[in-house]
């Protein structure tokens, strides 16, 4: 897996009359992990929903590298190496964790229907492809254990990690993760910093991730985006954006002249 470069420019989306997002600018290099933080109601989810592709910006474009993003459905947008794990978890409970995570790999299947069902040569090769990527991705994230349990029946925890994993299996060039630590307790949290670090790291993909935890985003992030009200209020490090006097306006809603 290579990391893709994101770019968004004046991004506007608007539902009847309200404004969710307001000209948002926000260039993310390839390999590097981009936080975008904010106030509930700020954006970010629907940030996320536009470069996924489920929603389509009124106004604004966005590239991946030298493609451009602005009209494609969500199907295409994963064609081109976009994968996205939700806040909420949305796995298949009856399937196994290797089943779940062979799903994450539909897009990636080249045989033709009449090429399964007469279960062929390139068939059988390509299930075997197939499988054994998703063996790498459950050693990536040690997941040994589970790989044949039911995905309901597993801890929370180990779920979110499924979550990743599926993603992951897509051979995804940009990861988006929707506050991959909600729900986690402290050792889990600690757990998935360390598996998304890895995902950076070790596997060269470009991370764009939503989190509610602050401490979490400034111990991960390469930069940091701050929205607000639809707008990108602070873009930089960490520790600039920390520093920021609107960004602690928009988080205490205090000035820096309040007491």
């Amino acid at each position: 897996m290579t990391g893709a470069r994101l770019e968004l420019r004046g991004i506007e989306l608007s539902f009847a009359g309200v404004r969710a997002l307001r000209g948002v600018d926000l260039v993310v290099a390839a390999g590097s992990l981009q936080a975008v933080i904010g106030p509930n109601g700020a954006g970010k989810t629907s940030l996320f929903n536009c470069i996924s592709g489920l929603y389509r910006p009124q106004r604004g474009a966005m590239r991946l590298d030298d493609r451009d993003l602005s009209r494609l459905p969500p199907h295409r947008a994963a064609g081109l190496g976009i994968a996205r794990m939700f806040q909420n978890i949305v796995l298949f409970e009856q399937l196994s964790v290797l089943e779940n995570m062979l799903l994450g790999r539909h897009h990636l299947f080249e045989s033709s229907w009449w090429q399964d069902v007469l279960w062929t040569r390139a068939a059988r090769r390509a299930e075997v492809r197939h499988r054994e990527r998703v063996e790498e991705v459950i050693d990536f994230l040690h997941l040994e254990r589970y790989r044949r349990t039911p995905a309901g029946i597993l801890p929370y925890g180990v779920q979110k990690r499924v979550e990743l994993g599926r993603a992951l299996c897509m051979e995804p060039r940009l990861l988006l993760l929707d506050e991959p630590t909600a729900g986690l307790n402290q050792e889990e949290t600690e757990d998935m910093a360390r598996y998304i670090l890895d995902v950076r790291e070790e596997l060269g993909v470009t991370v764009v991730l939503i989190e509610h935890d602050l401490g979490f985003v400034m111990d991960l992030a390469d930069r940091v985006a701050v929205l607000d009200f639809g707008e990108a209020i602070a873009v930089g490090t960490p520790a600039e954006v920390a520093a920021d006097p609107a960004v602690v306006e928009a988080y205490t809603g205090m000035g820096a002249g309040d007491g």
